[in-house]
């Protein structure tokens, strides 16, 4: 096992930057997520690291080595397809081998491997079948196990559950889990599904356009999102946000639009912004429904649809005008679509944002 170390990683294709002054320095044994939109350059760093794509400038480190010009054969890395990559032709045993033969690793040593790892994976009953007589599920695993026996450094998977039905991803999630638990080697899992990037890291790192949004733990990016992108992908349902402007009353700051004032009281001593103008951020959770009317920054909301979760209830309702405003509440909690609501934000749970860079302000 080995630390990596990715400094000023930057990928063009021509004229185009993918991914621009990469830094990411990652502990020896730790899961860390990639999480982005469709071409935020995930995919790409996981390759880079990989050595399946050339690094425009910059420096990968895996442990003491310098890996930046080595192959990928050189690198010790194993690599988890979505398409899981398997030979057709070749039964699980096979599949799993044929990487060890290729090494000319001796015939004992790689019945012991197999054995060790199907173990692991539960496909002991399975290394006599070819691919077609697979699940998606079993395909997975065997995918894992052919780079699991390789007993590598680095763990690297490219949206490995994309192709599975909903159960079976979050079952295999929970296993992919649970192998990093056991092995304690270095992962690192790409993913556009901010649900997987919170359930699986240890630390996510949120891309978009190329570029690190923020790196945190999955609670501190969720509660202190740096920016706007970031509050806005990460979270199901996503973050309420809205936009006004900052007035200045007395020192005494207030949030305003043509629906909402709330007074923020002293939480902004310092403004650094070159604009008043200003968006507000709150989770459905924190948005609560009241009755009686004698409560500070007091909203009527109007229910536009209920959306049954199980476990919760998410209400989406509309301030006059079309703000829209989604509320997190309890399964037992009944309303009805037309139904008016008093309602009002935690304000220990209130975000704000610069209206024009996006930064967070608190």
């Amino acid at each position: 096992m080995a630390s990596i170390s990715l400094k000023n990683i930057t990928k063009n294709f021509g004229q185009t930057s993918v991914v621009e002054d990469l830094n990411l320095d990652i502990n020896d044994g730790e899961f860390i997520v990639l999480v982005g939109p469709s071409g935020c350059g995930k995919s790409t760093t996981l390759r880079m690291i990989a050595g399946l794509e050339e690094v425009s400038s910059g420096q990968i480190h895996i442990g003491e080595r310098n890996v930046t010009k080595l192959e990928p054969s050189e690198r010790n890395i194993a690599m988890v397809f979505q398409n899981y990559a398997l030979y057709p032709h070749k039964t699980v045993y096979e599949n799993l081998a044929f990487g060890l033969k290729m090494r000319k690793v001796p015939k004992e040593e790689i019945n012991k491997k197999i054995k060790w790892a199907s173990e692991i994976l539960r496909i002991e009953n399975l290394l006599d079948r070819k691919p077609k007589q697979l699940s998606g599920g079993q395909m997975q695993r065997v995918s894992l196990g052919r780079a699991l026996v390789r007993s590598p450094e680095v763990f690297l998977l490219d949206e490995p559950l994309s192709n599975l039905d909903a159960k079976l991803r979050i079952r295999m999630r929970e296993e992919i889990g649970q192998l990093h638990q056991r092995l304690g080697i270095n992962m690192i899992y790409v993913t556009h599904d901010q649900v997987e990037a919170m359930t699986l890291g240890d630390r996510i790192v949120v891309m978009n356009q190329g570029k690190v949004q923020q790196i945190g733990t999955p609670l501190e990016v969720y509660d202190h999102p740096a920016n706007l992108f970031v509050a806005g992908f990460i979270g199901a349902p996503e973050m309420n946000l809205i936009e006004g402007t900052l007035i200045n009353d007395n020192g005494q700051y207030v949030f305003k639009n043509e629906r909402i004032t709330i007074k923020l009281g002293d939480k902004l001593k310092t403004i650094t912004t070159k604009t008043n103008k200003a968006v507000l951020g709150i989770r459905p959770e924190y948005v609560e429904v009241v009755t009686g009317e004698n409560r500070l920054n007091l909203l009527k909301a109007k229910v536009l649809l209920i959306e049954q979760m199980g476990a919760q209830t998410l209400v989406i309702c509309e301030l006059l005008g079309n703000q829209k405003i989604r509320i997190l509440s309890a399964r037992d909690d009944r309303y009805s679509v037309g139904d008016e609501l008093n309602i009002t934000f935690n304000d220990t749970k209130l975000q704000l944002f610069d209206g024009a860079t996006g930064e967070v302000l608190f």
